[in-house]
């Protein structure tokens, strides 16, 4: 395939040697641009674009053709040229608004505008249109920029600097060229060839390069996957009058074909809606072009406005696309940006036959070398001419990609940013880089570096990080860890590293070693930061840790088709830890003392000293995987069905003295089901248990994430008002489901007031079910999207024959440490 396609791409290339250029401006009658025209070769979908500035160039075998001018709202414009061996041609146009003829507007006797009848006939037709071309190949040309026009000169304390030379505030963030082969086959399989693509200032790097086709016939309209979970929704889908007014507000002919335009108004705000124009072909009730747009208003995130433009054409007895523009713009935390996606498609063949097993698992496939095409094959190839900034942006950024590899300029770089900032040094944490060594060390704050607890007292900890990076995936980070406790004096350190590697599929290898503080759940189900805050100000000490000398080695491995193993073994030397004889309290809490340094709803005493070796082996499944293959890589980028996980782990006696003799298993369903308009349901479904337990120690239970706090732990695989070790086991048989609906939307934006908050309800459920009777559920209602990072919930527990708790939890995930292993 890969042969054919260069083969093709050749021909093409020899055959634009032949050709001639036709190039021109596209402008209105008061000579005002007309940005992203579309020029076609009648009677073909062979064609390209006008840029945003409304200059176009074609190339032509010599003969006689006749263009096509387009756009929307504007009468198209025909032009007979004859294309000569040897001769370039300007072939300007001007084109006039479309007067649109109300002279046969009937209003009918209920007063209805006639628009609703229109659209009436083109909900009807909607499915069959959706589905009338069942499959067909395109060439599709991409290009994607986004640009500032101010922004802030500091950021969280930094100072905001582009490092380019350019202190002006218009710039351009990012620019990419790509051009493809698409081909779709109904009713689900999708392939994009990437032929050849581009980044400015980034020659290793590949471009914006997943065509995407908003089919309006759809009732659900998906525009990126963050702007409005929900989607928005179609003007001509089944229940889009519900939803909108329409107004006609006339008709044009173009090629003999009557076309109808329509104003399309939302009903109400705060609803996932488009307002703008669509325009229907009269019978056929099929689209024939639109501008729409979406704002803030409209429950859509991120962007302040985004307008959404299509023209289609025919290809014999059906319409096919010829161009889509999507133009975002915003303003966040400062940063004012715009930008402008265009797609233009050619060559569309709607009887192609496809090669068996052509369709699969890697919906995206990069060729080699198609971001080394010099600068010539893109003058020569791209349908939609550079604008001069653009032009000018490749120059400048390719030109300062090769003096930023130059040694002397990397240095001078690297003493630029590792200045070292009080902000970074106490609040955000400091980095040092050797970008000619590719190598970097990073630190945390000091913030996170103090912290207190009733066993070690004041904690000093300093966990530094070095990486290197090499070709490819390859990697390396090693990051030591030193901790002291200022009232036991007790000294620990150990060392993590780990090295990433694969060129088909990832893969990463592990080992760590020394003596470290484990929490008895070694998931680490409260943090440090957190437990400091409850310990002195509220005398609840909830973590309850362990020492232990110790080293594990990992593995873990893709091997394609959605599957990931991966293994480990461990050893731990354990010692049990007593409190301090007079742990500190800021605040003396009435009837409250500081509880012993174990678990004690499952234990009375510390822990003795025990030594386990633990090898767990695990498989994780996720059918329908698909990919980004790339090069030197795939790129797993999810899949349609849930994800499994299989996790066997195997206490062994005997070995390095071990004491430890178990077996426990654990199997694991994930999914997030995309409900459109009706919101989001996410799951977390867990059965397991232990087959053998003839000595297993309090790490080795099987433990939930409880949380005693009003920080809310993790909501799908937490526990909102669990204590942290009450249910913690050695069942035979366990099972835990966590469901959480997100509403996205939906109800709130009913609320008088209410809704311009866009504040979205969330609610779910959690339970607990092991064979020894200890079943624990809670259920929740709250509110996310609080100033788009804020999430409060009201949570009910219930408990088999105990307590039924009740409190409010915060997810605040920017201001939450990690929970990894330190």
């Amino acid at each position: 395939m890969r042969a054919i396609l260069s083969a093709c791409l050749l021909i093409i290339t020899l055959v634009k040697g032949q050709s001639q250029t036709i190039s021109g401006t596209i402008t209105d009658l008061n000579k005002e641009v007309l940005p992203f025209s579309s020029i076609l070769v009648k009677g073909t979908t062979q064609g390209v674009s006008a840029n945003s500035k409304g200059y176009y160039n074609i190339q032509l075998n010599p003969g006689n053709y006749t263009l096509v001018c387009q756009y929307i709202g504007y009468k198209a414009v025909e032009k007979k040229i004859i294309v000569e061996k040897g001769s370039n041609q300007v072939v300007d146009f001007q084109l006039e608004q479309q007067q649109y003829n109300l002279q046969e507007v009937m209003v009918n006797s209920a007063g209805e505008d006639p628009a609703y009848a229109i659209i009436r006939k083109a909900i009807e037709k909607r499915t069959y249109h959706l589905k009338e071309v069942k499959k067909f190949t395109a060439d599709v040309y991409l290009k994607g920029q986004l640009q500032l026009r101010d922004y802030p000169k500091r950021f969280f304390g930094q100072k905001v600097d582009f490092e380019d030379g350019d202190t002006s505030k218009r710039k351009m963030l990012f620019l990419s060229e790509t051009i493809a082969k698409y081909s779709v086959e109904e009713p689900k399989n999708e392939k994009i060839e990437v032929i050849s693509t581009k980044v400015s200032g980034r020659s290793d790097a590949f471009g914006f390069s997943s065509p995407q086709i908003i089919s309006f016939y759809n009732n659900n309209i998906q525009v990126g996957e963050n702007l409005n979970p929900r989607g928005f929704i179609s003007p001509i889908s089944n229940n889009a009058i519900s939803f909108y007014r329409y107004k006609f507000e006339g008709t044009f002919y173009e090629n003999g074909v009557e076309i109808s335009r329509i104003k399309v108004i939302p009903r109400r705000k705060y609803e996932p809606l488009f307002h703008g124009y669509i325009n229907i072909i009269e019978d056929e009730w099929r689209i024939h072009s639109l501008r729409l747009n979406l704002v803030r208003d409209q429950q859509m995130q991120l962007l302040d406005t985004l307008t959404i433009e299509q023209l289609y054409v025919p290809a014999g007895n059906l319409w096919v696309i010829k161009n889509q523009v999507i133009y975002p713009s915003g303003k966040l935390f400062g940063f004012d940006f715009f930008g402008s996606f265009v797609q233009v498609y050619d060559r569309f063949d709607l009887n192609p036959v496809f090669a068996k097993k052509y369709f699969d698992n890697t919906i995206i496939k990069v060729f080699d070398s198609a971001n080394k095409k010099p600068m010539t094959y893109w003058d020569s190839i791209r349908p939609l001419p550079l604008l001069t900034e653009e032009a000018l942006d490749y120059k400048k950024k390719d030109s300062l990609e090769q003096v930023r590899k130059d040694p002397k300029y990397m240095d001078s770089v690297d003493r630029k940013r590792n200045k070292f900032s009080l902000s970074g040094l106490l609040l955000t944490g400091q980095s040092i880089s050797k970008q000619k060594k590719k190598v970097f060390v990073s630190f945390d704050p000091l913030i996170n570096t103090l912290n207190y607890n009733t066993v070690e007292g004041g904690v000093l900890h300093f966990s530094p990080t070095w990486s290197k990076r090499y070709e490819g995936r390859k990697s390396l980070q090693i990051t030591p860890y030193f901790r002291y406790g200022f009232a036991n004096k007790h000294f620990n350190s150990h060392l993590t590293t780990r090295y990433n590697f694969g060129k088909k599929y990832f893969n990463s290898i592990s080992f760590a070693a020394g003596r470290r503080v484990f929490q008895y759940n070694n998931a680490q189900p409260i943090t440090s930061r957190i437990n400091t805050y409850t310990t002195l100000w509220y005398e609840n000490n909830h973590m309850k840790i362990y020492e232990a000398n110790f080293f594990r080695v990992a593995h873990s491995a893709g091997i394609g088709n959605g599957l990931t193993a991966s293994w480990s073994f461990q050893f731990q030397d354990r010692f049990g830890l007593n409190n301090l004889a007079d742990p500190v309290s800021w605040k003396n809490i009435e009837n409250r003392t500081f509880t012993p340094n174990y678990p004690i709803d499952i234990t009375n005493a510390v822990m003795p000293r025990n030594q386990a070796a633990t090898l767990t082996a695990s498989l994780n499944w996720r059918p329908g995987g698909k990919y980004i293959e790339i090069p030197d890589r795939k790129i797993a980028i999810g899949s349609d069905y849930p994800s499994f996980n299989l996790s066997i782990t195997q206490g062994i006696r005997g070995l390095l003295g071990s004491d430890a003799d178990f077996t426990k298993w654990r199997l694991t369903v994930t999914d997030d089901l995309d409900m459109k308009l009706g919101g989001e349901l996410s799951y977390r479904l867990a059965v397991g248990g232990f087959l053998n337990a003839k000595q297993v120690f309090i790490p080795d239970y099987q433990h939930i994430l409880g949380n005693q706090t009003v920080l809310a732990n993790d909501p799908l695989s937490g526990f909102q008002l669990a204590p942290y070790y009450r249910y913690s086991n050695t069942s035979q048989l366990f099972a835990t489901a966590h469901v959480e609906y997100h509403l996205n939307g939906l109800l709130t934006n009913k609320i008088p007031g209410f809704k311009r908050l866009n504040w979205f309800l969330v609610t779910g459920a959690n339970l607990l079910h092991t064979q020894k009777g200890k079943n624990y559920y809670e259920a929740f209602v709250g509110l996310e999207n609080i100033l788009k990072i804020m999430r409060v919930d009201f949570v009910k527990g219930y408990e088999t024959n105990g307590p039924s708790p009740t409190g409010i939890r915060i997810t605040l995930p920017f201001f939450l440490e990690s929970r990894n292993d330190d």
